[in-house]
C-alpha cells in the first residue's frame, strides 16, 4: 500500500476513463493528459490504463509500504526521495518506508504518479477515475489515506529516460461541426490571436479570454453532443475549451476541435498561459 503524506493543492485517482457511456449522460473523464498516464505506466510496466494519481502543481508527498518501481510524468519536474533529488521521466526505485515528493512543475499543471502494479481502488461504471463535474469515483485524495496496489509479475521498461519536454502553447485544432455558423473573419481571428487562460479553469473546461468571435448565424441551437477537446464558443463571443470531465451535451456551437495530442497539451494549461491554435498542414493545403 501507499500513504498520502500530502496531497498537494489537488490529487485525484485516474485511468483512462469510462469510455462508450455518453449516451447514459456520463462523460469519459479519465487523466487530463492521457499521453502522461500511459507513458508513466508504460514505464513501470503496467498495463496504459492503469489508475494513477493525478497531481497539480506539485506538493503530491506519498509513502510506500514496501519496496517497488514507481514513475511520474506529465510536467517535467524534480522528485525527492527522501533527501535526494532526482527527475520526473524516469523509473524510481523505492524502498520500504521511502518517501517521494513531486516539486512544484517550472512549466505545465499536472503531473502523473504511478506505481507499478497500479492502484487498488473500488471502480464505478468500470472506471476509476475521479470525474468532478458527475461527481463519479474516489474523492480528492487526503492526508493519512492509504491506498491499495495491485500485484504484478509484469517487467519494469527497462526504459532509463523517457522524454520529458515542455507542454506546447501551440495547438492544432480541425474545424468544428458548427464552422459554418461563424464569420471568416472569427474563424481567422481564432487563429491569429493569442489566448489567455483565465482563472476560472479547471477539469471541466478552459475558458479563454481574447477578441470575441462572431457569430454568422445566430438562431438558437439545439443541444449537441461535445467531447473532448471541443471549443464551444458561448454568447460573450470568448472559446471555452472542454476538458475531460466535460458535459456530454451542449447549446453552443462549436468552431473548432483539438486534436487528440493538444488535448493533452491543454491539460497543462495554467491560468495566465497564452494558448495559439494552429489547423494542420493538410487543412492550410486545402485552403481552410
Amino acid at each position: 500500500m501507499i500513504t498520502v503524506v500530502n496531497p498537494g493543492p489537488l490529487s485525484l485517482i485516474q485511468d483512462l476513463g469510462r469510455p462508450h457511456q455518453s449516451h447514459l449522460g456520463v462523460p469519459r473523464s479519465g487523466a487530463a493528459d492521457r499521453y502522461a498516464l500511459t507513458l508513466a505506466n508504460r514505464l513501470v510496466g503496467n498495463r496504459e490504463d492503469a489508475a494513477g494519481i493525478e497531481t497539480v502543481l506539485g506538493g503530491l508527498q506519498v509513502s510506500t509500504d514496501t519496496a517497488t518501481w514507481v514513475a511520474v510524468t506529465g510536467a517535467p519536474t524534480e522528485i525527492w526521495v527522501n533527501d535526494i533529488p532526482t527527475a520526473s521521466h524516469t523509473v524510481i526505485h523505492l524502498a520500504a518506508a521511502d518517501r517521494l515528493t513531486v516539486r512544484t512543475p517550472p512549466a505545465g499543471l499536472r503531473t502523473y504518479l504511478v506505481v507499478r502494479g497500479g492502484l487498488d481502488v473500488e471502480p464505478v461504471l468500470g472506471s476509476r477515475s475521479t470525474d468532478t463535474l458527475s461527481r463519479i469515483g474516489p474523492p480528492a485524495l487526503v492526508k493519512g489515506q492509504r491506498i491499495g496496489v495491485k500485484e504484478s509479475d509484469r517487467p519494469v521498461s527497462g526504459v532509463e529516460f523517457a522524454p520529458s519536454l515542455p507542454p506546447r502553447t501551440r495547438l492544432q485544432v480541425s474545424p468544428g461541426p458548427r464552422r459554418d455558423w461563424f464569420t471568416d473573419s472569427a474563424w481567422q481571428a481564432l487563429l491569429a490571436s493569442t489566448w489567455t487562460v483565465t482563472s476560472d479553469s479547471d477539469r471541466v473546461a478552459l475558458r479563454l479570454n481574447g477578441p470575441s468571435l462572431e457569430r454568422r448565424i445566430t438562431d438558437e441551437l439545439p443541444s449537441e453532443g461535445l467531447l473532448r477537446g471541443a471549443i464551444q464558443v458561448p454568447a460573450s463571443g470568448q472559446p471555452i475549451v472542454f476538458g475531460p470531465d466535460h458535459p456530454v451535451t451542449g447549446g453552443y456551437p462549436v468552431i473548432a476541435v483539438l486534436t487528440e495530442r493538444a488535448c493533452d497539451h491543454a491539460a497543462q494549461a495554467r491560468p495566465g498561459d497564452r494558448l495559439t491554435f494552429t489547423t494542420s498542414p493538410q487543412l492550410h493545403h486545402r485552403g481552410h
